[in-house]
Formats: structure tokens, sequence, C-alpha cells
């Protein structure tokens, strides 16, 4: 027997043709069954002047507190995706930094249990887990906080073996341009329907084009791990912001990235796209990167940048105090991945998408509450 529905009414803002000042949204099981303008027929769930947006979906998340995806069980795991949740993330690509090529296995089967349960678990919502991010280890010039002996060349052989067991688990792999000269990688990945980002690299533009021509589509947190911009030699920054196949991500916690350089990539390219690239200061690491916390970001022992302790709600906040509009920012943190994703049921609060919802507070932008499936998250 199916449950009554939930009416939600607020201010919508879905990046959609059904933004409204004042409006409403249905969910029946786990979907949007309609929205409307004005005042709802049923009565809806009182949340006050709250904006109400889709669900926020994180490429790139290393961790939370003290879990970091790497290393931990499934239990550490789900824990570190109730947290999530709590912050507005309804989605995420849990990502994984490079490390010995004997390690993923194992990482892949943890990951695929964690997932099956966060997909499972109706009583208690999480963040769903939409494939895994391998940050690594075909990496090249600009490794950052990458364990260098870590870092190689594309081996084939080894990455059509991991895909046969794991193709189901891994959503998206960043690369180097540098280390998968002749695309060879690049294209099995994109012919196994998987997401490839170009990211720690010091690929001239002409480098990047090719690997976009040859199916690359992202370009992993612009501007970091890369070769700067100079007005004689783009490179992989200058691919982000002008190549319309490469949609770049962006760290928002202000510190990766001025604000002004924020600012310079979303009116260069409004269809970026906000990542946390959150990583577990709790825990002392990420995967085997002892990092520490410093402010809004983690560091290692020599101050080398080595991920936010943001959520993406920190980042929609941050983009909006910069002078981003609240939709445009919403949009980078819920649609745009969806698209990067090729997942046209979340990012939208329209008839028949998910029901993943956020209530914001109108003043600040806070997460008051969130639903995953239509099922609203316990609140921390």
């Amino acid at each position: 027997m199916n449950e009554p529905p939930t009416v939600l009414a607020g201010t919508l803002v879905g990046g959609s043709d059904h933004d409204e000042p004042h409006g409403w949204i249905e969910l029946r099981d786990d979907r949007i069954a309609a929205v409307g303008a004005g005042v709802p027929a049923a009565s809806p769930l009182d949340l006050g002047d709250a904006v109400l947006v889709p669900g926020f979906v994180d490429l790139q998340v290393n961790g939370v507190a003290d879990r970091d995806f790497a290393t931990s069980d499934v239990a550490a795991w789900v824990d570190a995706l109730r947290v999530l949740a709590r912050a507005g993330t309804t989605a995420c690509l849990p990502t994984l930094v490079s490390a010995p090529l004997d390690d993923y296995d194992a990482m892949l089967d943890v990951a695929r249990e964690a997932r099956a349960q966060a997909a499972s678990d109706r009583d208690t919502p999480v963040a769903q887990v939409l494939g895994v991010h391998l940050e690594g280890p075909f990496l090249g010039g600009a490794p950052g906080a990458h364990v260098r002996e870590h870092v190689r060349p594309i081996d084939l052989g080894w990455l059509e073996q991991l895909l046969d067991h794991h193709g189901d688990i891994v959503r998206m792999v960043t690369l180097a341009p540098e280390a998968d000269p002749g695309h060879e990688a690049i294209r099995l990945l994109s012919s196994r329907g998987i997401v490839v980002a170009l990211g720690h690299s010091t690929a001239t533009y002409d480098d990047a084009v090719a690997a976009a021509s040859a199916g690359a589509r992202v370009v992993t947190h612009a501007f970091n791990g890369m070769a700067p911009l100079h007005h004689r030699a783009p490179g992989l920054v200058g691919a982000a912001l002008t190549v319309r196949d490469l949609t770049p991500t962006v760290i928002a916690d202000l510190v990766h990235i001025h604000p002004a350089v924020v600012d310079l990539v979303i009116r260069a390219r409004p269809d970026a796209v906000l990542v946390s690239d959150a990583v577990a200061v709790g825990a002392g690491s990420v995967g085997p990167v002892d990092v520490r916390a410093a402010g809004n970001v983690a560091r290692l022992a020599d101050g080398t940048l080595a991920g936010s302790t943001i959520t993406l709600a920190d980042a929609v906040r941050n983009v909006v105090a910069i002078g981003t509009p609240v939709a445009t920012a919403v949009g980078m943190a819920g649609a745009h991945p969806a698209v990067v994703l090729g997942d046209a049921e979340r990012g939208r609060l329209a008839p028949g998408a998910r029901a993943d919802v956020v209530a914001l507070s109108a003043d600040r932008l806070d997460v008051v509450s969130t639903w995953i499936g239509g099922r609203r998250v316990a609140p921390a």
C-alpha cells in the first residue's frame, strides 16, 4: 500500500522552468509527483520561508570527519553517507586517491557493498552512492598531494581487468593526458560509459583538446593540480575555460582558488560544477596520505593543499557570498553534476524526477532538512 504523499511549500529554486517565488512540491514514493505555484490544495509540511532546491550531487568527496572512504569498512562508509545526507548531499561519487594497484580490488568491493546498503535502507536514508571516482593513479606532472610513488603511466591491461571486475561501481576516472599519450585509456573508459576527467596534469592546451576529442569530458578541480594559465600557453586551465566538451569542477572553499577566480570560472563556464573535495581530517589521512586540518582545508605537513573540509552546501553559500545568483549556485551543485553523469533523474524539481530535495534557510542558506527518495533524513 502506497504511503500518502508529502507536500512541501516554499520558494522553489531548481534551475528549471519550475522556479517559483512561492510554490509547492508533492513527493510520492521516491518521485516528485507534481510541482506548482501558489498555495497547494493539500496541507503542506510547514517549512516557514525555506528555499527548496534539488538535492546536491558531489562528484568528488574523499571522506567526512574521521571516515576516509579509502580506508573505511562498510559501516563507516554508511556513517559518512549519513553525515553527507544531513548536510544536503543526496548523492555522491566517493573518491579514492592514487594507491598501489593491488589495493583497488578491496576498496572497490567495500564500495559496492556500501552502495547496496545505502540504496536498500528506506527507514534511515543516506546519501546514495552513484559510483566511485578514481582520482589516479594515472596522473602526470602535477600530482599535488598524491603519493608520487603511486602515480604512474597507464597500465591498460590492469585497467581492463579492473573494469571487468568493477566496471559496475567505477563511474568517473581522473587521469592526466601525459599518462595516456595514445588516449587508449580514455577511449576504453568512455566505451564503458565511465566519465573521464583530466587532472593533476601539466598537459598543454592542444593535449587537452586531443583528450577531449578522444572522449574526456571533465577537468578535475580547475586551477588546482595543473599548470597555471598563461596568455601564450593556456594549458589545461585554458581548456577548462574554453573547450565546451570539457566541464570544469571547482573547489569553492575560497582557499583552493581565490574568490575572483571562482567568479571568473562561473562567468566563463556557466555549466561549471561545484565539488567539495572533502577529506576525513579526523582520520588524519586520505588514503595513504597523511593530512591535517587547517581552517577550511587539509594540508600535508609541508603545507601542500590536500583537499577541503567543506560540504557542497558550504560551497553553495560561498559562491552566493561572492555575488553568484542562488539559482546558479544551486545548479552548480545539483543540475550540472547530474548532467555530467548523464543522470536525468537528479538535479531537477520537476514531475518524474527523484524526490531528492533540500530545504535551505532563506537568510543564510543553511540546510534545514533533506529528503532522499521521498524520505526525510533524520536531523543531526
